[in-house]
């Protein structure tokens, strides 16, 4: 047991010790700041969800994930039961520390928008959400823009890569 833990076991026998029916509204057992009374763990899919959405947010971001990934991804959705990884996560892969985090990320970008400044609002929107609903330190976020999407193109998540065939409901 550690040294804090040997402190909180100690707190917890002085509290026991005194007496029961002399509580006063607002005090609480045990004593100090219950931010410090246990550990918060915050698992790798819920900050690729996170930065996943805040990505999308941004205007010029077509679509997340590489090709084959998005024509698989987008069949899997629409295939009930399909499972896999949801549309939030595709595209994101997060790591995630005690108080740190990195992230890469796979976009595609509509044509006619500027690449260094669509990734550069990618960056700053996905570290400011991932920050402050975590409350990591993102240390980097890597981007690899691995398609345009050109506006005469069919949108492979819209028909699933099938054109002219009605969509599984």
């Amino acid at each position: 047991m550690s040294e804090t833990s040997t402190e909180k076991s100690t707190e917890r026998n002085t509290d026991n010790d005194t007496s029961r029916g002399s509580r006063t509204s607002g005090s609480r057992r045990g004593g100090g700041d219950p931010a410090t009374r246990g550990r918060t763990t915050i698992a790798d899919g819920v900050v690729a969800k996170i930065a996943g959405m805040a990505a999308r947010d941004v205007q010029g971001v077509h679509a997340m994930g590489g090709g084959l990934a998005r024509t698989f991804g987008a069949v899997r959705d629409r295939v009930p039961g399909g499972g896999g990884a949801p549309a939030a996560t595709r595209g994101v892969k997060a790591e995630v520390g005690e108080v740190q985090t990195a992230l890469d990320l796979d976009l595609v970008v509509e044509y006619g928008y500027s690449i260094p400044d669509v990734t550069r609002d990618v960056r700053e929107n996905v570290i400011s959400s991932v920050e402050r609903m975590t409350g990591l330190e993102v240390v980097e976020v890597n981007i690899a823009v691995g398609d345009v999407k050109l506006p005469d193109e069919e949108d492979e998540e819209e028909d699933g890569g099938e054109s002219g065939r009605p969509s599984l409901q």
